[in-house]
């Protein structure tokens, strides 16, 4: 009887490349970051085939993606958080100039001048 072997590593370079977005994980030509499918898939409690559909994408790369995050979540998951962090300053970049800008409009409404 012959003995198979299980693989410790399933190579997903097929599906997953990590040349672009400061060297995060995408969909190999389609530029999806695995994060994001990843934390919408987890967010929405999405199947694999209704996470296929709502990123246009096939079964395989959905599996590639999710299986990728699997072997590397410490990576992903630093990954993951530098993103927010980056999300909440430019969020609070934004918020304070748009602040500003609109101090400017309601100084001008309130005084009558256009």
């Amino acid at each position: 009887m012959a003995i198979i072997e299980t693989p410790t590593q399933i190579d997903v370079s097929k599906y997953i490349e990590i040349r672009l977005f400061e060297d995060r994980p995408h969909i190999r030509g389609r530029r999806i970051p695995v994060e994001i499918i990843v934390s919408q898939q987890r967010l929405n409690r999405w199947s694999i085939a209704e996470t296929a559909y709502n990123f246009s994408l096939s079964e395989s790369e959905v599996l590639a993606a999710l299986l990728y995050y699997a072997e590397n979540q410490s990576l992903m998951d630093a990954q993951i958080a530098q993103s927010i962090a980056e999300h909440e300053s430019m969020k609070q970049l934004h918020g304070k100039q748009n602040q500003v800008v609109s101090g400017r409009d309601d100084a001008q409404g309130s005084s009558g001048t256009a």
